[in-house]
């Protein structure tokens, strides 16, 4: 999976998702070179819910549909 910047340049490159007792670990690469190892806690992901309104529950749901 990658996320590229605005003027799509690759941004981080994300090979490896895991668990670590109750956290997330997110393995990759920034920029196509430097090794990132990220964890996102239980607390961190209830915070990023949040983030989310109707509208956007609506477009992830049928985000992966699209072209």
């Amino acid at each position: 999976m990658k996320f590229q910047t605005p003027d799509k340049q690759e941004l981080m490159n994300v090979s490896a998702l895991e668990h670590d007792g109750n956290m997330l670990v997110i393995k990759g690469k920034i920029f196509g070179a430097m090794p990132m190892t990220a964890k996102l806690s239980p607390a961190e992901a209830r915070a990023g819910l949040k983030l989310l309104t109707p509208k956007m529950i609506l477009f992830l749901l049928t985000f992966l549909f699209r072209k």
